[in-house]
Order: structure tokens, then C-alpha cells, then sequence
């Protein structure tokens, strides 16, 4: 029994096209889960790599309907891939609408999480009242602008002096605890299993 004879999909040109199109597009959204995962992620830079992929989806959907298949090899060696692409731009479009409904209360917070990890370019004026004179005071203090750059976002935070930054370290602490994944969980339950083992005294 030969393979086409298994696996008549094989012998099927358009099968064979969605297939290689499923392929390319789960490549790219395994380089986005890749980059969601981790320690020493907050919810921020979670949310900017999915901003990102949702960029990703409207360009390769624009791409896809002019039968532009840069970013699909696996397609693009497809004898059907050009006859299949409306279908595919479709696809798309559905899947970005899905990444924007199940990402909607990001986009509620996203000022607030520009705010916190981009204080020094915010514009005082489009940010809260409560913080505007904080941020004013922040952007023009050559050592706050210095352990910005070298500190991590929790420690720069934690640096800010509670009496002169009271509101921006409170927004502050309110969005970077806000959990991006289910890591932190995990790794939390990993370390008590370990710590409740039967050997440890």
C-alpha cells in the first residue's frame, strides 16, 4: 500500500495548502508564546508582545489578500496557495479579532501600563491629575532618570522616595502585580512541593 493510499490528504492540493498555512502560522504564534514565558515578566511587557502579534495578524492579512506570502514560506511553495488566499486572509482577520476580544481589559489599563514602564517619556499632561505634578517632579530628577536606566522596574519603584512619589509608586505597585501569566503560580507551587517533601526535616 503506497502513502497516497494511506494518506489520500496527500494527493489533495488544497489539503496540502491549508496544511502548510496552519504550519506557518502556528510557527508564529509559538514565537509569540516563547516570548511569554518566563521569569521577571510583568504584565506590561506581556501585553506589548501581544500588541505586537496583533500588528502582525492586520500586516499579514494586508499581505496575504495582495498574494504576498513573505512571511509564510511553508505556503508559498504551494501551487494553490494564490487561489487559496482570500480564505486564508480570513483566518486571519477572525484571529485577530479573537486576540482583541480576549485582550480587551488590556487595553483599558495600557495607559497605565505605558505610565509605569515608561515614566520619563510620558506627557505629564495626558496622564492623570494625581500624577501629573509626580511625573514632573520624576522627569526632572537627574538621579531618578539614571536609576531608571539601571535598576529593574520593581527596584526603580522601590527606590522612589514614598513621600515625594506617593501616587506614581501606588499606580506603580498596582499594575506590576497584576499577573501576566500563570508562572509565578506555578513556579510558587513547584517551590512548596519541594519545601513540603517528606525528606526535608
Amino acid at each position: 500500500m503506497g502513502k497516497s493510499e494511506e494518506f489520500p490528504e496527500l494527493s489533495d492540493t488544497n489539503w496540502l495548502c491549508d496544511f502548510a498555512f496552519a504550519v506557518d502560522i502556528f510557527s508564529h504564534m509559538n514565537e509569540l508564546n516563547v516570548k511569554l514565558q518566563g521569569k521577571d515578566q510583568f504584565a506590561h511587557d506581556m501585553y506589548t508582545n501581544v500588541r505586537a502579534f496583533k500588528s502582525k495578524l492586520v500586516l499579514f492579512s494586508r499581505q496575504m489578500s495582495n498574494k504576498s506570502f513573505a512571511h509564510f514560506p511553508t505556503l508559498a511553495v504551494q501551487k494553490e496557495a494564490a487561489r487559496n488566499a482570500k480564505k486564508y486572509c480570513k483566518s486571519l482577520d477572525d484571529l485577530h479579532r479573537e486576540f482583541c476580544r480576549r485582550f480587551c481589559d488590556f487595553e483599558k489599563i495600557y495607559k497605565s501600563l505605558q505610565l509605569v514602564s515608561c515614566p520619563l517619556s510620558q506627557d505629564p499632561e495626558s496622564a492623570p491629575q494625581e500624577l501629573q505634578l509626580e511625573l514632573i517632579d520624576l522627569q526632572s530628577d537627574s538621579v531618578s532618570k539614571e536609576k531608571f536606566k539601571s535598576l529593574k522596574l520593581n527596584d526603580f519603584y522601590a527606590s522612589l522616595n514614598e513621600t515625594a512619589f506617593p501616587n506614581l509608586r501606588r499606580t506603580a505597585q498596582k499594575m506590576l502585580v497584576l499577573f501576566g501569566s500563570t508562572y509565578v503560580c506555578e513556579q510558587t507551587f513547584s517551590v512548596m512541593k519541594i519545601n513540603k517533601a517528606h525528606h526535608r526535616s
